[in-house]
């Protein structure tokens, strides 16, 4: 009786810890979502690109898009676009800001550019012993620049996040099948970046 009486205790306890487990779980989601809600209010003045242009977001002009190639050796990027980027050089190599992405990403429409996600840039530097995270979420890389808008030689991690556009891959995946690039007036379609050593 004291051994079933033990043993029943043992299962209280232990669907005890699984219960608080999964509420801690759903309180660090709630958490993530109560931070990007909050992101996403503070960006909504770059609806219009034009203030994101005075705010020193300044455009890469080509609608980057991918096939879906896999390339031993690259990044895994399913077929999709990434979209016309919007980079404030001066803060790319700041530190890390969850308010303040590095990119913005629009798509062009017929009624102009429309923003669809954001995009946060960390250089790899001596300084860098594992990949950062946002969100809960691990950055990608490392990897070279997306050449020829960005520099090979620009050894980064990235993390994309599809706020005002719904991506069947995902919210932080690198790339959107729901985003089309054939409205734009420079398509770019991209081959996966190559994958550098460092951190992983």
């Amino acid at each position: 009786m004291t051994r079933t009486a033990s043993l029943g205790r043992c299962g209280v306890l232990a669907l005890t810890a699984i219960v608080g487990l999964g509420i801690a779980a759903a309180r660090a989601e709630d958490a993530n979502k109560a931070d990007i809600d909050a992101l996403k209010k503070s960006l909504a003045k770059y609806e219009d690109y034009r203030a994101a242009v005075r705010d020193l977001y300044l455009s890469t002009v080509g609608c980057v898009y991918y096939s879906g190639e896999k390339i031993p050796g690259t990044m895994d990027y399913p077929k999709g676009a990434m979209g016309v980027h919007f980079v404030n050089v001066p803060s790319v190599g700041q530190k890390l800001d969850p308010m303040k992405p590095n990119v913005l990403i629009y798509e062009p429409t017929k009624k102009g550019l429309k923003l669809i996600g954001v995009e946060w840039l960390v250089p790899l530097t001596p300084d860098v012993k594992e990949p950062p995270k946002l969100f809960g979420q691990k950055f990608m890389g490392p990897m070279e620049g997306h050449y020829p808008l960005i520099p090979k030689e620009f050894v980064h991690y990235d993390l994309h996040a599809w706020l005002f556009s719904d991506n069947p891959n995902g919210m932080f995946s690198p790339t959107n099948p729901n985003v089309k690039c054939n409205k734009a007036e420079f398509p770019m379609l991209e081959k996966p970046t190559k994958m550098m050593p460092g951190p992983m």
